[in-house]
């Protein structure tokens, strides 16, 4: 079955995810994981995970959500895997094994992990070293505002993540589409591993 993530703001109360669970299962979603991303002023924004059948329409998965008091829809896509921490640890080993090849690595594992449609490395000259075989072809980039990490989205809507990778003035560059925009948390996680990749690789090589 394919993997959806889902994201949610509601009520940071007790009982209100025991809620959600039991309105996703109901509608036939099998839940695989819950990050929380932010909780604040008693609301609680969640990414949920789910299986959902191949032959359901997500028109069953939102009327279903629609249902719960207090509950608001960010947004429902397509992704490949749960947001967990052992596969930014895993992209991490795959770089350190073999390094001549790192940034191929970390560009091709970031659309997986982060729920994204595509990932390019790009140079100190604002070109693409590297981009993800999802991205589109010819590849056009978008402005990216100022300077330094940060989500943002696109004249055409889609939503990025803009990661400078340490000292090296080159720079990780992460598309959603069809997706809620990039949360802070998620910034501040892709900022971890563009880190672990400066050090693995080394400033200088290929990041």
């Amino acid at each position: 079955m394919p993997l959806l993530r889902v994201r949610l703001r509601l009520p940071d109360r007790p009982g209100s995810l025991g809620t959600v669970a039991r309105t996703l299962g109901a509608a036939g979603a099998d839940i695989v994981q819950v990050v929380v991303l932010e909780r604040s002023a008693g609301r609680a924004v969640d990414d949920i995970t789910v299986s959902w059948p191949q032959s359901a329409s997500l028109d069953v998965l939102w009327d279903a959500l629609a249902s719960v008091r207090g509950l608001e829809v960010d947004g429902v896509w397509q992704t490949n895997e749960a947001p967990g921490v052992f596969a930014d640890v895993e992209v991490v080993g795959q770089m350190a094994a073999n390094p001549p090849n790192g940034v191929i690595a970390l560009v091709e594992a970031v659309p997986k992990i982060f729920g994204g449609d595509w990932a390019a490395m790009l140079g100190r000259d604002g070109l693409v070293v590297h981009a993800s075989w999802q991205a589109p072809d010819p590849l056009t980039l978008p402005v990216v505002p100022a300077s330094g990490a940060r989500a943002f989205t696109g004249e055409d809507g889609v939503r990025y993540a803009f990661i400078p990778v340490g000292r090296s003035g080159q720079a990780l560059l992460l598309a959603r589409v069809a997706a809620p925009p990039f949360h802070q948390t998620e910034i501040e996680r892709l900022i971890q591993l563009a880190t672990a990749a400066e050090a693995v690789l080394g400033v200088g090589t290929a990041v």
